[in-house]
């Protein structure tokens, strides 16, 4: 290296004759204002977003394998959606109505007595045990038709039972609107 600098340096007059072409300066000066302009420093954001990004992803990926694999607590468990496709529908249906009577007893007052409604919601979920060992027991009979006619109708069961339970206390409803209407009415 030490030899090419000598041979530069020698020669200085032969390297300096030439100058550079017109215009020279005015494209280096441009060059240098596009690499250095504010869009150039979130460029250089851009790949630890990225890294950030995907380190995230590799994270919430992981936690989920993990979760299915090891912490999920229904792997002894197996519901209707497991046996076919044909079960997954009647399944969601029956989770529907049964999600839908739920939103609705929630809402109906029992003129402020939380105890009944208490009552009434750890009923409706001791019926959910029955169902938690139809699951565990299909688990280990996977194709035992009993087993799931008896989950089917474990629904069928709980939406006629929770319809009763609404229709009674809005009936019970009815008539205590029924009866405050009618004192109202006659003062």
């Amino acid at each position: 290296m030490n030899h090419i600098e000598d041979i530069i340096r020698n020669n200085k007059e032969f390297f300096d004759s030439e100058e550079p072409s017109e215009g020279h300066f005015e494209r280096f000066q441009r060059k240098l204002e596009v690499r250095f302009q504010p869009m150039a420093v979130r460029r250089s954001i851009v790949p630890y977003l990225l890294k950030a990004a995907v380190v995230t992803l590799l994270v919430t990926l992981s936690s989920l394998w993990i979760w299915d694999h090891f912490l999920r607590p229904d792997r002894d468990r197996m519901s209707l959606s497991d046996v076919s496709p044909q079960y997954r529908e009647v399944e969601n249906y029956y989770v529907h109505q049964v999600t839908l009577m739920e939103s609705e007893l929630s809402a109906i007052d029992l003129n402020g007595n939380s105890d009944q409604k208490q009552m009434l919601i750890s009923e409706l979920r001791s019926m959910d045990s029955v169902y938690v060992q139809l699951q565990k027991d299909l688990k280990t009979n996977p194709n035992d038709e009993r087993i799931i006619n008896a989950m089917i109708e474990h629904y069928q069961t709980k939406v006629e039972v929770m319809s009763y339970i609404l229709n009674q206390l809005k009936a019970i409803r009815n008539e205590n609107l029924n009866d405050t209407y009618h004192e109202k009415a006659s003062i």
